[in-house]
């Protein structure tokens, strides 16, 4: 059906309607056929760590709750719909009287997380469950990937503070917003994204650009004025025009002639151009000269933890960085794979797996309704493992634990004085928020301990060990049970 062009088109925005279509079309479908009611478990999870990485940082768990808090579909809506056609007039009518009602369950923000753990579970009526896929996807997807690629930032920063510079190259508006949010929870130590301090209490920050030295008529009455305006904020931007003939030339002359007669002590340069290791270390050697060894040098080009690595093992001569376009959009591989799978449903009251199964053995599911316990050594505080259980398993901590490879079934592993931590925590309750979202700074801050507690092997940029994910017994054999039931399938 070609879109009618003279339809009103809104252009507020509601939302609850960001879905895939087929979200409408199968709700449609599940109220027709009488089962739009039958209690369903939906788990998100992912299948691979982005950048041949070790870890992941779960973020984006308060705009989910924000989102799930306010599903309503408006007058405006219904009418759309209801000109698209293919929705029965009791769809419509359900949608108009729409009331989310699920239980949710999510790894709370900043913790490390790992492939095929359910991140966020969803109980509830399928209609309902199903419904909210795309936005758990999104929300979830993104913020994870941008505090991923942030905390493997920070971590090559070596200490260093690492602000994120990538407003102007997000993917929209959103994507800046929310993925300053995210760089932040990953290790960054501030934004260039000045709403986002508005939004959510992370600092912004910003000097100068290229433009406002090119304005004034040499580079020195540019550094002039600015130290002028700012004194007490005095970073000049070095490289627009040369950065050892008259960049930082200038600069000191300017330390020298505003700042200093007012006891003033410049906060340093900043070179968003060319080699980054020789023009640091030469910097750093006059900046000390002059007699401004308390002068920082911040770097900001095109930079990424791989870069930032290079620089500092060849001996650059760097106070802070500040990174963008590669941070922002996660641009060595922008796309976070998470995925919605239906993991159960109810039938009388009791809980019936479900499974989906796949010639490729990473797209296999493991079915039912289930935990995350985080393992960890009493002696020294490091994570050991992460065990996925069925959902009414306890561990018992006075006991030896046995886990062992869910593929190599062989590798096998006693554990002895641990203690566990269930990873997933309730954030809706019959579809009422039952969770309080800490601050970002809060959330930056248990990410930082929490990561902390994986062993560096695990941490480390290139060829991280494996962090063992492992399914407890019960697991195991159910999903082995739901596999062999359906491998007749397969047989020719």
């Amino acid at each position: 059906m070609e879109f009618n062009k003279n339809y009103y088109v809104r252009n507020e925005r509601n939302l609850t309607m960001l879905v895939d279509f087929y979200e409408l079309t199968m709700g449609n479908g599940y109220l027709e056929n009488g089962v739009g009611d039958k209690i369903a478990y939906f788990d998100m999870f992912f299948r691979r760590i982005p950048d041949e990485g070790g870890y992941c940082i779960m973020a984006g768990v308060t705009q989910l709750i924000e989102y799930l808090s306010s599903l309503k579909f408006t007058d405006e809506d219904i009418e759309y719909l209801k000109y698209k056609g293919g929705f029965s007039e009791k769809f419509l009518d359900y949608l108009r009287t729409f009331k989310f009602s699920c239980d949710v369950f999510a790894v709370p923000e900043g913790n490390p997380v790992f492939p095929n753990e359910p991140l966020v579970t969803v109980k509830g009526p399928v209609i309902q469950a199903q419904f909210v896929e795309t936005m758990i996807l999104l929300t979830v997807n993104h913020q994870t990937l941008i505090a991923t690629k942030a905390n493997r930032i920070c971590r090559a920063a070596s200490g260093r503070p690492v602000m994120e510079f990538g407003s102007r190259r997000a993917q929209g508006y959103d994507g800046a917003i929310y993925g300053s949010r995210a760089a932040v929870i990953g290790g960054c130590s501030a934004t260039a994204c000045t709403i986002s301090e508005e939004m959510f209490g992370i600092l912004a920050i910003g000097t100068m650009a290229h433009s406002w030295v090119q304005l004034f008529d040499t580079e020195y009455e540019s550094f002039k004025a600015w130290a002028t305006t700012y004194p007490d904020n005095c970073l000049l931007l070095i490289d627009t025009y040369n950065v050892l003939k008259s960049g930082l030339p200038n600069a000191i002359k300017v330390f020298d002639e505003i700042l200093k007669p007012k006891g003033i002590r410049p906060v340093g340069i900043r070179i968003d151009s060319g080699d980054i290791t020789y023009l640091t270390k030469k910097c750093r050697i006059i900046l000390d000269a002059a007699g401004y060894t308390d002068a920082k040098i911040t770097i900001s080009n095109s930079l990424d933890e791989h870069i930032i690595t290079d620089v500092l093992a060849q001996g650059a001569k760097i106070d802070s960085f500040g990174v963008g376009e590669r941070l922002i959009t996660a641009r060595s591989e922008p796309v976070f794979g998470g995925v919605y799978k239906l993991v159960a449903v109810e039938e009388n009251g009791a809980i019936i797996p479900r499974i989906k199964i796949s010639e490729n053995e990473e797209k296999i599911t493991n079915p039912g309704f289930k935990k995350i316990y985080r393992i960890f050594d009493k002696a020294t505080d490091k994570a050991i493992a992460d065990l996925i259980t069925l959902n009414d398993e306890i561990i018992d901590e006075t006991k030896k634990l046995e886990v062992f490879d869910p593929i190599y079934t062989w590798k096998k592993k006693r554990i002895k004085n641990f203690y566990v931590r269930a990873l997933q925590v309730p954030i809706f309750k019959n579809g009422e928020p039952v969770y309080e979202s800490p601050s970002v700074n809060e959330i930056k801050i248990f990410a930082e301990k929490e990561t902390n507690k994986l062993w560096q092997e695990v941490l480390r940029l290139e060829n991280p060990h494996n962090y063992y994910v492992d399914l407890s017994t019960n697991l195991w054999n159910l999903k082995q049970n739901l596999l062999h039931r359906y491998s007749d399938i397969y047989e020719e």
